[in-house]
């Protein structure tokens, strides 16, 4: 369900008002049988600054944009880490997912790192109980791999290879495919189309880069 942009009635207060008040200022005046001079000028100034408020509302719709529209992702509240993973990895992931949780827009991410799926949080899609979820890194993935550069779908609607994404919530509106060294994929799914900021993002390079770190680390011991 779509949340309401909370701020659309203000972008809309001062149209409604200017048109009211200069419906109310026309009526007044073809009601009134003997016209002054001083009504007349009196009506001509409210005419005016009704006509302001309403152009004042027009130019708030246009420099205001409305938020995007959220809807609330099919799936349930989870946390799953891969088995037998150390205790180090497991702080880490959960610290990072948690960070991405709060403070950006995503509200469903897996971590996919050598072939398996290393953690999933968030709103997340059902699967068999008892079943491993498999990740086959489709198009996308693949070309985020092999670049090395991440993949912001905006809209997900939009894009034919989003039939990938589907260990995401069915209705996620936008993804970001970002790196994790040359050996992993941080995938992040979020309720609303357009709505990762350039701040967002960096945050989500910054942690994938830490992740890579410690997940790169952890590889040159084992």
């Amino acid at each position: 369900m779509a949340k309401p942009d909370q701020n659309q009635v203000l972008r809309q207060l001062p149209i409604a008002v200017g048109i009211i008040a200069g419906s109310l200022l026309m009526l007044n005046r073809l009601l009134t049988p003997d016209l002054t001079a001083s009504q007349a000028r009196s009506d001509a100034l409210g005419i005016i600054l009704s006509a302001l408020l309403i152009l004042t509302g027009l130019l708030w719709q246009r420099i205001q944009p409305q938020l995007p529209d959220a809807v609330d992702l099919v799936g349930e509240e989870g946390f799953e880490l891969a088995p037998a993973l150390p205790d180090a990895l497991k702080t880490e992931l959960a610290w990072a997912s948690h960070l991405l949780l709060t403070n950006t827009v995503t509200r469903s991410l897996i971590v996919w790192y050598d072939g398996r799926v290393l953690l999933r949080r968030g709103i997340l899609r059902a699967k068999p109980e008892g079943v491993d979820l498999v990740i086959k890194p489709g198009a996308i993935v693949q070309r985020v791999l092999s670049t090395q550069k991440p993949v912001y779908l905006v809209k997900l609607d939009l894009y034919p290879g989003r039939v990938e994404f589907d260990y995401l919530p069915e209705n996620t509106q936008g993804v970001i495919c970002q790196p994790i060294g040359d050996r992993g994929v941080l995938i992040l799914g979020a309720n609303a189309p357009r709505s990762y900021t350039q701040q967002d993002e960096n945050w989500v390079a910054g942690i994938a880069d830490k992740l890579g770190d410690t997940l790169g680390s952890l590889a040159a011991v084992s």
